[in-house]
């Protein structure tokens, strides 16, 4: 079935709500109390041009674009995340699958959107979440030893693919939408991973992938593999 046309509107997500909030409040009293309790106000600019711009770099982290694939989603694997092709080997997945499969990682800098939509259309049959390290998240060992949530979902043509959020050096919280038995499609929110992250997509051998080392990638946009 076609999708309809892209949109391309920015709202921010609902998990910078409380964050935004607090911040915003911390960073008026501060600022207030040096405007206030402070004869210089020189300390005041500095700290005002500061908040201003740690504010912004805060806002801009959590923006969630509302988008939409607009294509055939038949055996199409989308790219979960914003962030760039760090990954693309046959590896040993040894947690679910126990067997070789093809991983392919999308690394998120902290300027990218850290929202992260579900890779296909399906049924979502399997989701954990384990506790681990804070290493690197571009590091080979981050996708086995790093705090991570794990994504297993069925598709129409008889597929399973796993799709991991991996935290990194800077990111403390993992948030996963996913929940075993209800459908999922692209377009939709799988989670969303907090100040730096990493998902890897793990896919049957054989696929064709459509995305080259260092690309870049846009989340539920980029095409980086075709289902055989």
């Amino acid at each position: 079935m076609n999708r309809i046309k892209k949109i391309k509107k920015i709202r921010l997500h609902r998990e910078g709500t409380h964050i935004l909030i607090t911040s915003a409040i911390l960073l008026v009293a501060i600022n207030s109390i040096l405007f206030w309790g402070i004869t210089c106000k020189i300390p005041f600019y500095i700290a005002a041009a500061i908040s201003v711009i740690l504010y912004l770099l805060m806002v801009n982290f959590f923006r969630c674009p509302i988008r939409i694939f607009g294509h055939e989603t038949e055996k199409i694997v989308v790219a979960p995340a914003d962030g760039r092709v760090v990954v693309i080997e046959e590896v040993e997945e040894t947690e679910y699958f126990h067997d070789k499969r093809l991983m392919i990682s999308i690394f998120m800098g902290i300027t990218n959107v850290h929202a992260n939509w579900y890779p296909v259309d399906g049924v979502v049959k399997h989701v954990s979440h384990q506790n681990g390290r804070f290493m690197k998240a571009w590091l080979p060992k981050a996708s086995t030893e790093n705090e991570r949530s794990t994504i297993v979902i069925d598709t129409p043509e008889g597929h399973t693919i796993l799709t991991r959020q991996i935290a990194g050096a800077v990111a403390r919280r993992i948030v996963t939408y996913a929940e075993v038995g209800e459908e999922c499609f692209i377009d939709e929110h799988m989670g969303f991973i907090k100040f730096g992250s990493r998902v890897d997509v793990y896919l049957p051998l054989g696929t064709e992938v459509c995305v080259t080392m260092g690309q870049a990638t846009t989340g539920n946009q980029t095409v980086i593999a075709k289902l055989k």
